[in-house]
């Protein structure tokens, strides 16, 4: 596996990691109406040239299966604490569970840490939570997220400290 800076040339390739995950992963934790929201993706919606946030992907033999997204200010729907923010992890369906999140959220935690930031916040869909969880985030409440057309669903907000790493 390659974790890399994603490329306007990989716009495609992470819409479809997008698409792929929510359709497959998010009934586990959603219904039909927000999934179908959450799911309206475009690869424009996709600053991978940079901009003001970190994009990377993973690459296992040569196909994009996940994307990250790092971006330095956290969001000021973020507890206050977290002064950078995961805005993004996604992994394709048949990458699951092959450490293509892992490598992504260390690479962005990396980031974070390297550009001076001592902590990160992020919202996690409610599949996710286990992950983060495995992965050392500290939940810090349970928030309302609108996924698109006035469709709400619950997420959980996280943080966690990198200066104990």
């Amino acid at each position: 596996m390659d974790v890399r800076d994603a490329r306007p040339a990989d716009a495609a390739a992470v819409n479809r990691v997008h698409l792929d995950a929510v359709a497959e992963l998010g009934p586990e934790a959603y219904d039909e109406a927000q999934v179908a929201a959450w799911g309206s993706s475009d690869p424009s919606d996709y600053d991978l040239a940079g901009g003001d946030n970190r994009f990377v992907v993973a690459e296992i033999d040569g196909e994009v299966r996940g994307f990250g997204e790092l971006a330095y200010e956290a969001g000021d729907y973020l507890d206050p604490a977290a002064d950078a923010e995961v805005k993004a992890v996604y992994v394709h369906p048949a990458a699951v569970r092959r450490g293509v999140g892992s490598a992504l959220l260390a690479e962005l935690e990396r980031d974070a840490r390297e550009s001076g930031f001592q902590t990160v916040g992020l919202w996690a869909s409610r599949n996710a939570v286990p992950f983060y969880e495995r992965n050392e985030y500290e939940r810090v409440a349970e928030r309302t997220h609108e996924f698109g057309g006035e469709v709400e669903g619950s997420v959980v907000e996280f943080r966690k400290d990198l200066t104990g790493d």
